[in-house]
């Protein structure tokens, strides 16, 4: 072999043995951040536990466990339909000209709002424009804002990234364009679209400021009460409904009103932690169960 070639390829494999280097080292710190943050929360928070901070009543956090899940859950039945709808669109019917190009402009200033700027906007269009009070549904369509260009875009890569032998094969074997989207191309995307899903959820969950001129600050449900036109009824999505995020800010701003107000801080925080790792992990397990039922496994 040449020895300037030879020079060369070894000077390759060192430069990528260096690169390689680094992005496990950038990868291990986030990774290390990332428990020890997870671990200081959960450890203070197991440390200032009580049995009562988890009761579902005004002087326990379980109100508003159930309205964060209850607003992540509707913000979801309308971002990942219409997200994944428009990545489909830019992926497969879209052509390049100034209407799709301002349409990816507008998802890429989307995600980089501010969700304080989304709070106000809604408070404006749900709130002020229709005449209501604060409310669930307020909430969780001011979140969906925030969640739609993390599943567009999640989508359209992931349909983008497939070999074009997944469409050409299944309209070769008679399917609409429509049917291969839906039958061949869809499921084979759903783990990386279940990534923009957990990523839109992760935000739900932790999210605040949006909703702080949307969702309301003060939770009154009554458990036996399951007429939906109630406003104490805990499915009524047009009932205000304060979220675990939402209390966190609560409780930090009223320490002196209430002496108890830092552990419950605490030991919130580490349920809200502990909620979006079990969200994540249960449909990571779920994603990869189906994954291999799709392959026969």
């Amino acid at each position: 072999m040449n020895p300037e070639l030879k020079k060369r390829i070894a000077k390759a494999e060192r430069s990528d043995k260096i690169i390689t280097g680094i992005l496990y080292g950038v990868g291990g710190f986030f990774l290390l951040l990332l428990i020890f943050m997870a671990g200081y929360i959960i450890v203070r928070g197991l440390m200032d536990f009580k049995p009562q901070y988890l009761a579902f009543n005004k002087h326990g956090i379980g109100n508003q466990f159930f309205n964060t899940v209850y607003l992540v859950f509707l913000s979801l039945l309308v971002s990942v339909p219409i997200g994944v709808g428009a990545g489909i669109y830019l992926a497969e019917y879209a052509g390049q000209n100034k209407l799709t190009a301002a349409i990816r402009v507008s998802i890429e200033s989307l995600s980089s709002l501010p969700s304080i700027v989304v709070g106000l906007f809604g408070y404006l269009v749900f709130i002020l424009a229709t005449g209501m009070r604060w409310n669930i549904v307020a909430g969780a369509l001011s979140v969906s804002i925030l969640s739609l260009p993390s599943i567009t875009t999640t989508t359209e890569d992931a349909l983008r990234s497939l070999p074009k032998s997944y469409k050409q094969g299944s309209m070769a074997l008679g399917a609409t364009h429509w049917k291969a989207i839906t039958s061949v191309m869809l499921p084979a995307c759903l783990p990386r679209i279940v990534t923009g899903v957990i990523l839109a959820a992760g935000r739900g969950f932790g999210e605040a400021a949006a909703l702080l001129y949307t969702s309301g600050q003060t939770t009154n449900i009554r458990w036996n009460n399951w007429n939906l036109s109630s406003s104490m009824c805990p499915l009524n999505p047009f009932r205000t409904g304060e979220t675990l995020a939402l209390h966190i800010w609560s409780l930090r701003n009223e320490g002196a009103l209430n002496p108890d107000a830092t552990q419950i801080a605490n030991v919130t925080s580490m349920v809200l932690i502990v909620l979006t790792l079990a969200f994540t992990l249960g449909a990571r397990v779920a994603m990869r169960k189906l994954t291999k039922k799709q392959i026969g496994e």
